[in-house]
């Protein structure tokens, strides 16, 4: 058997697949978030291809962490996976609860798990460099820490929140493993600028690798009346129903990720394989390839329902109809059977709002 063979076995794939994507609407919304759409034109769901990326690394240890409205969803597009390592929350909870839930699972069926919980709405390039970072990620979760990955950014993000690394951390079998000196919340332009340039922050993607009880035992430290109500639940999980209206709604970030990282519990792995959470439009443009007619314009959906001349942006066809530009750049439309939106490039971040304008208005039809 193999370092890296050896070294992934007890790991399991932990995927929280929720959220509703509300900066991508119309095509993502709460009865059918991103994670459920192919939004790459692979052919496939962002949830589907996130379980394909990580099959070479647990094989078929995953837990996948979804809502009551999903769960059918999720097991039509995953018909190979097991009833009992499909995670259904009652109502959503946020992030650790989530992350935390499937750990106490974990921890009651193998002491010995490292888990690795990856969102089921990313998407990641050069699947190799990312199964080599993941690999040195378990080694240290293995010697104990908190390891999360580090993008290496590309571009001063305002849209991400960024760490910020400090000395070696001298763990074998992860050479790029670095103290976490702390997390940073999304900066501003000129800040991003700064991060940027200094060489030692990365995005936070939110990915962690930790050993499950290691993972129980740091929220035990700072809640410990979530740690008992998960470990209650995986003890018993009849009283799901009972107990997870009082579990505490909080991020996995500022539970344990944040004071673990003051107490110098936290490793990065710094990763530079390609990763985008498709946040927004503008992101998605870029995941897109250009039409080969129109040079800066990018389609999603039926090529021949779209018609466009002397404009740029993205275009997304799926109401059925043609949709036609002329002399607009930087354009988004997203046409649907039900709504469409037409803005700018420069617009994208604002579409969350009009999501909740709609909410204001009565017409959660629509959202």
């Amino acid at each position: 058997m193999g370092e890296a063979e050896d070294a992934l076995q007890d790991f399991w794939a932990v995927i929280p697949a929720g959220g509703s994507g509300t900066r991508l609407w119309p095509l993502s919304r709460r009865s059918a978030p991103k994670f459920l759409q192919d939004l790459t034109g692979s052919g496939h769901s962002l949830l589907q291809d996130t379980v394909q990326r990580l099959k070479p690394l647990c094989h078929a240890r995953f837990l996948v962490v979804t809502g009551v409205r999903h769960a059918d969803a999720v097991r039509a597009q995953l018909p190979d996976l097991p009833d009992d390592q499909l995670l259904v929350e009652p109502t959503p909870r946020d992030s650790m609860p989530a992350i935390g839930l499937a750990a106490a699972v974990l921890e009651q069926r193998n002491p010995d798990a490292v888990l690795g919980s990856f969102a089921a709405d990313h998407v990641i390039g050069d699947p190799e460099g990312f199964r080599r970072t993941v690999v040195e990620a378990v080694h240290a979760a293995r010697a104990g820490a908190l390891v999360t990955l580090g993008i290496t950014p590309t571009y001063p993000a305002t849209g991400f929140g960024y760490i910020k690394v400090g000395d070696d951390w001298t763990v074998p079998g992860a050479p790029r493993a670095r103290r976490v000196e702390r997390f940073v919340e999304k900066p501003d332009r000129e800040r991003a600028e700064e991060y940027v340039a200094g060489q030692d922050y990365h995005w936070n993607a939110g990915i962690f690798v930790v050993r499950a009880d290691t993972l129980l035992g740091m929220l035990n430290d700072w809640h410990p009346d979530l740690a008992e109500d998960l470990r209650m639940i995986a003890r018993d999980p009849p009283r799901m129903a009972e107990i997870w209206p009082s579990v505490s709604k909080i991020a996995i970030d500022h539970a344990i990720a944040e004071p673990a990282a003051d107490a110098g519990r936290v490793a990065v792995i710094p990763a530079d394989f390609p990763w985008d959470d498709v946040g927004d439009f503008a992101s998605l443009a870029t995941l897109l390839d250009e039409s080969d007619d129109h040079p800066g314009m990018h389609i999603l959906g039926p090529r021949d329902q779209v018609v466009t001349k002397d404009s740029s942006g993205v275009v997304a066809a799926h109401g059925g109809r043609t949709v036609v530009t002329l002399g607009i750049h930087d354009l988004v439309v997203i046409d649907t059977v039900d709504a469409l939106l037409v803005t700018t490039r420069d617009r994208v971040q604002d579409v969350k709002g009009i999501v909740e304008t709609l909410q204001q208005i009565g017409r959660e039809d629509l959202t």
